[in-house]
Parts: C-alpha cells; structure tokens; sequence
C-alpha cells in the first residue's frame, strides 16, 4: 500500500526532516510512529499525500508514485487518503454535517458543494460516519459548541467520508485529555478493525502506543531506527527511538 525507498526530504531552510527512509506499510496495517518533537514524524505522514516534497529516493502509494507526480495525479491520490490533523481544522461556523460533508469534495462538483447541494447518498455516508464515531446526534449542531474530544471525532468522520483507502493521523490525541485520547484511539483502532483502512498514526504517549499500537515505527533525528512489532518493544528500545532515558512524561499522558 505505501513504500519508502531510501526517501529524503529538505526543507528550504536547509533542514533534512527525513534521511534515506525505507518503509512498506501493507494494505490493512495498524501502525504507530513514536519520536521526539522534529524527528520527522508529520514530515513522513505528509510526504505520502504529497504535502511535502521527497527530493531523494521515492514514495509509492497504492501504485501512483508521489515524487514528481503531476497536480491532477496528486489530487486523485489525495482522495484515497484521509487526514485527521491535531487542531481539528473544522469550520467552527458551519454544522458538523457540513465538516463531514467536506470530506466528499473530490467526488461532487464545485458548484454542488459551494451551493450546498449535496446528493443524498452523500449525505447519508456522512450520517454513517458520525454514528461510527458515536456523535450522529451532533450532526445539526454548529463545530464550536463541541468539546474538543466530539471535534476530533468529526475530524475522523469527515476523513471516513471520503472513502479512503488511508489514514493519516497527524498527533491526533495530543490536544485532548487522556478519558478522551481514549476514546479517539478506540474509534481509530476499530475502524481499522472493521473496514481494512491502512493507518498510520503519529504518537508522543508511549501508554497509547503500548496500548493501541500493532506495528511500531520509531524515527530519530529524521531516520528510521525501529520497526516492528509493538509486542517485541521495551525500555531498551524506547531509549534507542528517543536517544535519552524515558522519563513518566513521555510514558503518561498528565491528567
């Protein structure tokens, strides 16, 4: 489904956030990326979509190769893959129904959607992911009036409502307290479970990892410095991902 190949990626400022990456995520796996802050895990999530360039090595994603892909190339990829962001990215203005909805932008017509005129098959995908995330009966309520735990679960399902065949979660939990990341990584976990959805999730929390976690990828200083199974991980491992002891703060989420 996605594979790294020896994949670098510099920003402008002259700063390699990835260095020689070679990853195979297959079709339908769980997994996990744990590393400090700056340690290339949203660069990796990013560069599968296309959101940051690979200017070394390549990046394949369900057949279309990302590195030098033309702009309707990209467009299409996108549509395959869903993004859950930390900060939601909803319009707080606009209902929840409407969030979701966006998520079938690549599949109606411009003018349908900035009329608002969706098709009614749409609109009852929309329905069935918030009811897979428990909040359908939020669906007529504005974003803003909902705790930040119900906005990160609109997130999930305006990502469900493209259909996608990925998942990205970039830090999902990290603005949410720990009843609530709960609750999000469930949600995440069992949709996995129960539609086959590759996902690939940025933690910080070693608990949520240990927890959630099937495979776990660990990047240190932009490269790749472990992967494998999550049962196989222990201190020893922890510390070579992170270069220092592990302290209660990388373990516990605080309350």
């Amino acid at each position: 489904m996605i594979e790294f190949k020896n994949a670098s990626v510099v920003y402008p400022n002259g700063f390699k956030a990835l260095e020689g990456v070679s990853l195979t995520i297959e079709d339908g796996e769980f997994v996990v990326v744990v590393g400090l802050s700056g340690a290339g895990k949203s660069t990796l999530l990013r560069a599968i979509n296309g959101f940051v360039p690979v200017v070394e090595g390549s990046c394949n994603v369900n057949g279309q190769e990302v590195v030098g892909a033309k702009p309707a190339e990209l467009r299409a990829l996108r549509s395959d893959v869903g993004m859950i962001f930390q900060t939601f990215n909803l319009v707080n203005r606009s209902t929840v129904m409407n969030n979701v909805l966006m998520g079938r932008l690549a599949a109606v017509p411009r003018w349908k959607s900035m009329f608002g005129v969706w098709p009614a098959e749409d609109k009852e995908l929309a329905l069935r992911a918030l009811e897979r995330v428990g909040i359908v009966e939020k669906a007529y309520v504005r974003a803003t009036n909902l705790s930040g735990g119900q906005q990160q679960r609109v997130g999930i399902a305006r990502a469900l409502a493209q259909e996608p065949k990925v998942i990205l979660a970039d830090e999902p939990v990290a603005s949410l307290d720990p009843v609530t990341s709960h609750i999000v990584m469930r949600d995440l976990k069992k949709i996995n479970e129960d539609l086959g959805i590759t996902t690939l999730i940025n933690l910080h929390f070693l608990d949520l990892a240990r927890q959630y976690g099937q495979r776990l990828v660990g990047l240190r200083d932009g490269k790749l410095v472990y992967d494998g199974n999550i049962n196989d991980v222990d201190d020893a491992i922890f510390r070579q991902i992170y270069g220092r002891a592990i302290t209660p703060d990388d373990m516990l989420q605080d309350a």
